[in-house]
């Protein structure tokens, strides 16, 4: 009965073949994810693995949320594409802004003035004229000149589920005002942007204008509703001030020349009023149509679909006001040809699709068919794509560079280190004791041996805390910690455990044993880390205790009790770390600074170092111009720390991105977050080899076909005599 259902079914299945082979000899591969209409355009694949969380800019803080924000919103400045070190340039602004300054009478300084005498900074800020907003609902008006989607009506809401259901967008022109009230916006007690304390301290009036602030929401909610509308445009802010249509000025405290760093982030983005007041209607908070959803600015580019257990989708701007690639940069770029672009209108890509990738090796096995244009090195495919050289320098493998694939390295501007409370009472304290068992701890965890089993060798020993391309570090011999390291054969080598336990026994912990008790020391390491390769990872770094004789104790709890044990200062050691997010030396050095500790006042200094004589340097450099000077200071307070090694320094990770050869104009920039539309791809050579990587093979389906037919021949040869014999029989009959 089977065979005789097979055999009707032949045919059908015959002609299935032949359809899939016909649609293998088109052209286009069988296991393309993408519609065919989009084979050839210019359309940018990339991926997400996390949701971004906000994408109102005075609220997002993170790497994944300032992947779509900072082609959106536009600051007055930016991080040049292609010059190193980092260097600012304008963005919507007409020129970077510089500080003069003012004394306590708001008298004028001269710009050499001592830090001392400054009062004030002043900063002039002038953007260009005819900038234009992203369509968007709520800047449409009716014929009254009436905004037409501000009080929309139940009846109206109904109808409306996402942003593209309203029927009409419009625009405007980009004014100084529209800064002005995302700063006022740091201030909001409904937003609590992560910035507002640290702003707090520089704006002229911030933190009294939030109390202002919170004083008018609280009796808005009590007299009106809990939905009450806050107009910050009632509102004055004294150090941010309005000068005309196209300038404003921002008054700080004292000096701060990285203030102007801030003025790059997407917190110093423009929002238009408008925005707020439209998506603070209840209805629409109620269908999560809000700024934290669909970000309203002048960039590039603009969200045209949010759908996080999907896809998002950035599409050009139409009314971007345009932007030119840049005609300089650093001496070999143009070797590279980073330069071929020069003076031409950005942006050059049309779409970016944004996938969901939940797992590493799905996406990896696309980005080899050609269904990724570009690519991060995990764990799992290290070995497949990466080769050391005996000098040690990471190269591609075969395989990669057959594929045409490109390798770009840098060193992050960032740290991952180990950090020692230093209000323990074993391991913290200033005493000469506690500091001899950190120096020795610090010797004898290999961290060199931990960057080549846990980071594939992808990351450069830390010697301090500020990484190589931030003023203030120092390569050679004379940047070397001198506590940890020798300097031998050009390169630093660590010191000997031996050099390790000498330290301990002077600490009073001979053969890792207190000297008074006889009893083994017992430390505690307190972590979150879950899963295999945290496991792996402790255990590595009892073994590295275990040089010393010490005892290593794991205390592992939920993410929730170990933030509460580092603000409590419960914690003992910890894994820490901290990335840029500007290129100054104060953005690593602060990490270190007293008043700014995790315990008290939840800073990020987590380790709760506190040396006078450090804190004092600190605030006399982190008001200094980069110079001679500002150097010699730097290097005293490194002095001071790697001698009081409240941390184990760790190193700073080395990024590894793979891309394909259509895809251009690829440089790291570790400050930049906006450089997609410096990104140029080709798509006709990516359909080419997409077609030729990815060609159907037919062959094992043939061999398959042949047997199903070699099984199947006599069942056909007895069913047609059967049914020729029947047929005969009602001819006959």
């Amino acid at each position: 009965m089977q065979r005789k259902v097979l055999i009707r079914r032949l045919p059908a299945l015959l002609l299935m073949c032949v359809l899939v082979a016909q649609t293998g000899c088109d052209g286009r591969s069988l296991n393309n994810p993408y519609p065919a209409r989009d084979d050839s355009r210019n359309i940018l694949y990339s991926e997400f693995s996390e949701r971004p969380k906000h994408l109102d800019p005075i609220r997002a803080y993170s790497s994944n949320e300032y992947v779509f924000l900072a082609q959106i919103y536009e600051p007055v400045v930016q991080y040049h594409y292609l010059k190193r070190p980092y260097e600012l340039a304008p963005l919507a602004g007409t020129h970077v802004p510089v500080a003069r300054y003012l004394d306590k009478d708001r008298k004028n300084l001269p710009d050499d003035a001592p830090a001392e005498l400054i009062a004030y900074s002043v900063y002039d800020v002038s953007i260009q004229q005819g900038i234009q907003y992203q369509p968007h609902p709520a800047f449409v008006r009716n014929e009254e000149n009436r905004f037409l989607y501000h009080q929309l009506s139940d009846e109206a809401l109904d109808k409306i589920h996402r942003l593209a259901d309203f029927k009409q967008s419009a625009s405007r022109e980009l004014v100084a005002s529209d800064y002005v009230y995302q700063i006022k916006r740091l201030a909001h007690p409904r937003l609590n942007s992560p910035i507002f304390g640290v702003m707090s301290d520089y704006i002229v009036g911030l933190d009294s204008y939030a109390k202002t602030l919170k004083a008018a929401y609280d009796k808005g909610r009590k007299e009106a509703a809990d939905d009450y509308y806050l107009d910050l445009q009632q509102y004055d802010l004294e150090g941010v001030q309005v000068l005309d249509k196209y300038r404003f000025q921002i008054t700080i405290e004292g000096k701060y020349p990285q203030f102007v760093y801030w003025l790059a982030m997407p917190f110093f983005a423009p929002m238009p009023p408008e925005a707020e007041r439209f998506y603070s209607q209840p209805g629409l908070v109620d269908k999560n149509i809000t700024l934290d959803w669909y970000p309203v600015g002048t960039g590039p580019y603009m969200l045209s679909e949010n759908n996080p257990n999907l896809r998002m989708v950035l599409q050009r701007n139409p009314n971007f006001h345009g932007e030119l690639y840049p005609a300089e940069g650093e001496r070999e770029d143009g070797e590279a040809g980073l330069l071929k672009d020069a003076g031409k209108p950005l942006p050059f890509i049309d779409k970016v699709i944004y996938n969901l990738e939940k797992e590493t090796i799905p996406y990896w096995n696309k980005f080899l068919q050609g269904y990724y244009d570009t690519s991060g090195v995990s764990s799992d495919s290290f070995d497949q794509a990466i080769r050391f050289t005996g000098e040690g320098e990471a190269t591609l493998t075969d395989e990669m560079k057959a594929k045409g694939i490109d390798l770009l390295t840098a060193v992050t501007t960032s740290i991952s280190y180990v950090g020692f409370n230093m209000q323990d009472k074993v391991i913290g304290g200033d005493s000469e004791r506690s500091r001899k068992l950190r120096q020795a701890i610090a010797i004898a965890v290999d961290i060199e041996e931990l960057i080549a089993i846990f980071a594939n060798g992808r990351g450069v020993p830390a010697q301090g805390p500020i990484p190589g391309g931030i003023f203030g570090h120092v390569d050679g011999e004379a940047g070397i910690n001198q506590y940890i390291y020798n300097w031998e054969g050009n390169r630093p080598k660590r010191k000997s455990v031996e050099e390790g336990k000498r330290l301990l026994a002077e600490a009073g912990y001979p053969n890792g044993r207190d000297e008074k008790t006889g009893k083994p020391l017992l430390l505690y390491f307190d972590t979150a880390m879950t899963g295999p390769d945290a496991k792996a990872y402790l255990n590595w770094l009892r073994k590295q205790f275990l040089k010393l004789n010490i005892q290593l104790v794991i205390r592992n709890t939920d993410y929730n009790r170990f933030q509460e044990k580092m603000l409590k200062g419960t914690s003992q050691i910890f894994r820490w770390g901290w990335n840029a997010d500007y290129p100054d030396p104060e953005n690593f050095l602060f990490l270190l600074y007293g008043p700014n500790k995790k315990v008290d006042v939840n800073g990020e200094n987590a380790a709760n170092y506190d040396n006078p004589a450090y804190n004092r340097l600190f605030e006399q450099m982190k008001a200094m111009d980069n110079g001679v000077q500002r150097q010699a200071v730097i290097d005293k307070m490194l002095e001071i720390v790697r001698r009081d090694a409240p941390w184990i320094f760790g190193y700073h990770p080395k990024g590894f991105s793979l891309h394909h050869a259509w895809y251009q104009n690829s440089k790291p920039n570790l400050m930049a977050n906006n450089t997609l539309k410096y990104k140029r791809i080709d798509p006709v050579l990516r359909q080419q080899k997409r077609t030729e990587w990815n060609k159907p093979q037919f062959f094992p389906l043939m061999v398959i076909l042949l047997v199903v037919l070699f099984m199947l021949a006599p069942g056909i040869v007895t069913y047609i005599r059967k049914e020729h014999h029947v047929s005969n029989r009602s001819t006959g009959s």
